[in-house]
């Protein structure tokens, strides 16, 4: 079988269910993953991903801030909602895909931007994500399969990590050295968290890392396709064990130019399972 996971952004599901619903007519993923859905759970938009065949759905969203769902086609089971450096901020779900034989523990993850100053001695945002990718690292290695063991653990974390790690995920590596999402401590801590289970980057996996691949455009820049000063903050990591299942990957830059766009936009792994 084929599966197709999709991540966005979406920066309010409320505001942009018109882009989310062009969006899943035009690509089809059998999951969705949003991250910033700025919605309590009370007021999510179930309907419209209902009609659209995406009867299988985790949300966890609080008013204005974060928020996270999964929304399949795929059904799945062992939910979970978890938190996360001592809060409860919505900002990662996880579900196992019913694919048949070994399920697919599926990660959603929206890890904190982190402020403006890099420097977590005086801005607590920054501070919590450091701390946010450390506590992700050690929890991801303590579900690392044991030498020997029968079967490889089928795992995918997908969401906006916030961390453009290579040097061409940046319009200008350089410039961005100081910058938060490019600075080398959340690269590091980006390495510690890939390291953890050996995932695997999948955009990369089909795109050298010397060539540019964005995922994020800033709302100041009015020309956005022409300035091109993107950063690549939205992932999809799957471990060894999907390794050879690994068929594409999209991103669908075009949307970053819709009415009411997200300055984020959609990335799509496909799987051949």
């Amino acid at each position: 079988m084929s599966l197709a996971i999709a991540t966005w952004n979406i920066n309010s599901v409320r505001l942009r269910i018109d882009n989310v619903r062009r969006y899943l007519r035009l690509r089809k993923p059998d999951v969705l993953c949003l991250q910033e859905t700025k919605c309590p759970d009370e007021f999510f938009p179930h309907a419209p991903f209902e009609r659209l065949g995406y009867v299988h759905r985790l949300v966890k969203g609080m008013k204005s801030y974060n928020g996270v769902a999964i929304l399949s086609k795929v059904p799945f089971t062992a939910t979970e909602i978890h938190h996360r450096c001592g809060k409860e901020d919505c900002r990662h779900v996880e579900v196992a895909l019913d694919v048949g034989g070994d399920p697919i523990l599926l990660d959603n993850l929206y890890i904190p931007a982190g402020g403006d100053e890099p420097d977590p001695a005086v801005n607590d945002k920054f501070a919590h994500k450091l701390d946010f990718y450390r506590e992700m690292a050690a929890w991801y290695a303590a579900r690392k399969p044991k030498p020997g063991a029968r079967k490889g653990l089928r795992r995918v974390t997908v969401g906006d990590l916030n961390v453009a790690p290579l040097e061409h995920d940046v319009w200008s590596h350089k410039q961005l050295l100081k910058i938060v999402s490019h600075t080398p401590v959340e690269v590091e801590l980006f390495g510690r968290m890939q390291a953890s289970l050996d995932w695997i980057d999948v955009p990369r996996r089909f795109v050298p890392a010397d060539q540019k691949l964005y995922s994020w455009w800033s709302y100041r820049n009015a020309d956005w396709r022409a300035s091109n000063r993107g950063r690549r903050l939205d992932h999809i990591l799957a471990t060894p064990a999907l390794s050879g299942a690994l068929a594409g990957y999209r991103i669908d830059a075009d949307t970053r130019g819709w009415d009411k766009a997200s300055d984020h936009v959609p990335v799509l792994a496909t799987f051949d399972l």
